[in-house]
């Protein structure tokens, strides 16, 4: 039998050994490691809700009226008033028939995979998108077919490859996310919506990462691009620029209701606490009003600040540096921990071998001087 220690101690040799980093948080982007302030380049939390006050005062009040846990699964007794009220805002705001919300953007994407898919279905997914859509097309028992990243050529070959086989009973699902999470660049979102059109496909958009930044009123890429209406699931998450926690897939009434009754995840877990998902709600309207597009602006302007120093293309609020080799990124995350700034180095499995990086992440909450004090700090790294 292999033991522990010998698999910790070849994970340690690879350079590719996790720990967790005790941390206490100020405001954000302020932390305390050890003792000492750290500026936080490291948090998804986009536009600095996470402590924001309206989002702690929504949950204090549902912990207030509804206590701290919901106490059984949603179809049991835990589908309480914020649960319904966080669906139907998500449903009303991306202009569809109905959502439902998970517990977090992983059981999302496994849940929904899992209820949509099956055996003799077939899933085309990008070879970047997150590790939670790959678990979910693997755990859903379909055919995955994976397409080099943006690949539109070979994205287009598997649809027409694939439906000429398929019986007409069949589903065909194309997965990408919008923007991708650890190269922070965008899919070809217009091309892949006419591509899934022309072939029959459905298509599952994740917009964690857009969610919040881009849109008039926030709701990502597609809104950005006014595709909303061409797109079967629309995935989020709440756990980023929303400042609170969870997932969620928005699409027709119908679809809605087979994952109620068939997405593991959901069926099976106790509901989501009260004051998380009264604190989603209030991110939501944050986000989608004056003061949400005040808080959009100003994270754009520090993404054009850090993209200009460093002479780069303003994407989304992701901007990775790659080392290539483990141990020139932890030392540069090292560096930059002394300095006082955390961006800490991601390895395989997160990114392919070969492709360790610092993941820099830019926030409406940073201060344009600690943007240009990191800059600085990253040219001593070259």
């Amino acid at each position: 039998m292999r033991q522990a220690e010998d698999e910790l101690a070849a994970l340690r040799e690879a350079g590719l050994l996790r720990q967790l980093q005790p941390v206490e948080e100020d405001r954000p982007p302020l932390l305390r490691i050890n003792g000492r302030p750290v500026v936080n380049f490291a948090s998804n939390d986009y536009l600095g809700l996470a402590c924001d006050e309206e989002l702690m005062e929504a949950a204090r009040e549902a912990t207030t009226r509804y206590g701290t846990g919901a106490g059984s699964s949603r179809l049991i007794s835990g589908s309480l008033s914020p649960h319904l009220d966080l669906e139907e805002h998500i449903a009303e705001w991306k202009g569809v028939e109905a959502a439902l919300s998970f517990s977090s953007g992983y059981a999302t994407a496994v849940g929904s995979l899992g209820a949509l898919l099956g055996k003799g279905d077939v899933i085309i997914l990008d070879k970047l998108c997150h590790a939670s859509l790959i678990d979910g097309a693997r755990q859903s028992g379909a055919c995955l077919r994976v397409y080099p990243h943006n690949n539109l050529q070979k994205l287009e070959r598997l649809l027409a490859d694939n439906r000429a086989k398929l019986p007409a009973e069949a589903r065909l699902l194309v997965v990408t996310e919008s923007v991708f999470s650890m190269d922070g660049d965008r899919a070809p979102l217009v091309e892949i919506v006419e591509l899934t059109e022309r072939h029959g496909a459905l298509l599952l958009l994740d917009e964690a990462h857009a969610v919040g930044v881009l849109g008039p009123t926030g709701q990502g890429l597609a809104e950005e691009l006014g595709l909303q209406g061409r797109i079967t699931f629309q995935m989020g998450t709440l756990g980023k620029a929303v400042g609170s926690a969870g997932g969620y897939l928005a699409a027709e009434r119908r679809w809605i209701d087979l994952l109620l009754n068939k997405a593991r995840p959901f069926v099976y877990s106790t509901a989501p606490p009260p004051a998380q998902v009264a604190a989603s709600s209030r991110g939501l309207r944050v986000i989608a009003s004056a003061r949400g597009r005040n808080l959009r602006e100003r994270l754009w302007s520090n993404i054009s600040t850090f993209s200009k120093l460093r002479g780069t293309e303003a994407r989304s609020a992701i901007a990775p540096l790659i080392f290539g080799e483990n141990e020139p990124a932890l030392q540069a995350a090292r560096s930059l921990l002394g300095a006082g700034y955390l961006a800490p180095a991601v390895r395989f499995p997160t990114v392919p071998r070969g492709s360790a990086r610092l993941r820099i992440t830019l926030s409406a909450a940073h201060e344009e001087e600690q943007i240009r004090s990191l800059h600085k700090n990253l040219l001593t790294l070259s």
